[in-house]
């Protein structure tokens, strides 16, 4: 009983920057002459579910990028392809005389952790958001599209955006055959590896050492269309303005665009870690330097030929486009009354919108009322202006509609304000971590209980949304719908803009579910099995008559 006590004392201390006057029941707590007795109990209230497909996303300014296929069985195949303007890191670069080209080499790295180091400096790598280990096709083009950097119908200065469809907006859709100019490498059956790649060369001897560890990547020799096409964009460009500064090179060598195709039902879907310094299109190649002789002792000139580097680095518009198969229609779902199923899957996919409190209820004179209504007189005395029961946890439960084969389970799920598109203050609040950012707010977002008896099968997802309701009593907040998705990092809630056609909802989605390729199927409100519809379950303690 003590502990509930010490809880009320908190919460009231909170409750003083509030607008509501809680002294009189405050001094009845702490005042051991008038102590009162307290009780805990818990009270139910329903929601509705109603699943909706996402319009095209904003895919560009993103803090990673999404690549490759991913199948669901359920929603069916998502394909992610990228495009991306790159930039050199020194402008008005020069080659040397005699130039000749090496080798051109991709590198886009992985997130990836090290998990062992051998004694001889080699580190055993965990890769992670990887999702699937089935080969995908990957083909490497010049990009031919112009990347504008301004919206020329927007605002001043307004920045362009890029849409996961491909397109500029509503009316503007990037021409693909555009984007496919040369073909600079291609592979039909790719599957990432979490190997180290041990870079060598050869000392003097002749024999070859490694010269550099890198973590694991996706790295390609690129080919050289033509046998010049490296050649006479570089270096026959040397002291030419398009390699003298930025807009004038985004608009010379525009970037790459990294088309994902399936030649496996499954596939592999990685995601890109962009802003690692190991992620850059390296041309390695030799020219001649003259060192000058000593004109005293007769020497002449003396011309070496050195190997050289000439690198760049993805820089500007970056984005995803993606192509999904879409096997569940949402539209033609019930959007009154709710659903058997919540449906959610990541990306271009589908979210599910709650309503909070949606039935009714009987009043303490036996009138029937909304429920919103019920749970605002239950839980505080408008007359007096005192709380008339103190929420101690609030929470809903998502049960997995284990109906549905699904054995890649996403381990999160994320609960927002779909009005105002931001996270509720359970979130902000929640100060629990861990060793990385993706399994952080557990408190508020509890991850996904398995049974460990039953293949990991996922069971339920629990969301605890107590202060979120303490508000709608507290500050008379709205009683907004609540958005739910699945999400690939927790921590990755920045929002970005889904297309409007009409240009007049202005809504958005977090980072972490447009880079989530995860599906799941909840039971909805509406589910044959009674004890696993969502409901908002209240433990609450009042004071004893």
């Amino acid at each position: 009983m003590s502990t509930n006590i010490f809880r009320i004392l908190i919460f009231l201390l909170i409750l003083t920057s509030c607008e509501k006057d809680f002294a009189s029941f405050d001094s009845e707590v702490i005042n051991s002459e008038n102590a009162i007795n307290f009780s805990t109990n818990s009270i139910e209230y329903n929601l509705q579910s109603v699943s909706e497909k996402v319009n095209p996303v904003q895919t560009n300014n993103l803090s990673s990028f999404l690549l490759g296929s991913y199948n669901h069985p359920q929603y069916g195949n998502s394909i992610s392809s990228f495009i991306g303007q790159m930039v050199p890191e020194e402008y008005n670069h020069d080659f040397g005389d005699n130039v000749v080209l090496d080798s051109v080499v991709l590198t886009m790295p992985y997130y990836s952790r090290g998990i062992e180091t051998s004694e001889e400096g080699d580190i055993t790598y965990e890769i992670d958001s990887v999702y699937g280990n089935s080969p995908i096709k990957i083909s490497v083009y010049r990009n031919n599209f112009f990347l504008r950097t301004f919206d020329p119908y927007g605002d001043f200065d307004a920045s362009q955006k890029y849409f996961s469809n491909a397109s500029l907006s509503a009316e503007e859709i990037i021409d693909f055959n555009q984007m496919e100019g040369e073909l600079l490498f291609e592979i039909e059956d790719f599957t990432p590896s979490a190997e180290q790649i041990n870079l060598t060369e050869i000392d003097t001897s002749g024999n070859s050492f490694v010269s550099q560890r890198l973590a694991p990547a996706l790295r390609f020799k690129l080919n050289n269309p033509n046998d010049n096409f490296w050649e006479n964009n570089f270096f026959e460009n040397e002291g030419e303005p398009v390699l003298t500064n930025e807009p004038n090179f985004k608009d010379f060598f525009r970037g790459l665009y990294i088309k994902v195709e399936n030649v496996s039902q499954d596939g592999t879907m990685m995601l890109l870690n962009l802003a690692s310094s190991n992620s850059k299109l390296t041309i390695h190649y030799t020219s001649d330097n003259t060192s000058i002789g000593d004109n005293d002792t007769g020497s002449v000139d003396e011309i070496e030929t050195n190997q050289h580097e000439y690198v760049m680095n993805f820089s500007g518009n970056l984005f995803n486009v993606f192509e999904d198969e879409n096997l569940i229609s949402v539209s033609s779902m019930d959007q009154t009354n709710g659903n058997q199923n919540i449906y959610l899957d990541g990306g271009e996919g589908i979210i599910t919108k709650l309503d909070l409190f949606s039935g009714t209820a009987i009043n303490e004179v036996g009138e029937e009322i909304g429920e919103f209504e019920h749970f605002k007189n239950y839980f505080y005395d408008e007359i007096s202006d005192q709380p008339k029961r103190i929420i101690n946890e609030a929470f809903i439960e998502f049960y997995v509609n284990q109906n549905y084969l699904n054995a890649d389970e996403p381990d999160r799920i994320y609960i927002y304000n779909y009005d105002q598109n931001s996270a509720l203050i359970d979130y902000f609040l929640d100060q629990s971590i861990s060793s990385t950012t993706i399994n952080a707010k557990i408190n508020h977002l509890v991850p996904l209980t398995r049974d460990s008896l039953s293949d990991n099968r996922g069971i339920k997802y629990k969301v605890r949304i107590t202060e979120h309701l303490n508000n709608l009593i507290l500050r008379d907040s709205t009683n907004a719908k609540l958005g739910l998705a699945v999400i690939s990092d927790i921590a990755s809630v920045q929002n970005f803009g889904i297309l409007d056609e009409e240009e007049s909802n202005n809504k958005s989605l977090a980072s972490g579910i447009i880079l989530s390729p995860k599906g799941t199927i909840l039971h909805g409100n509406l589910s044959f099995d009674s004890e696993k519809r969502p409901m908002i379950k209240i433990y609450y303690t009042e004071p004893e008559d």
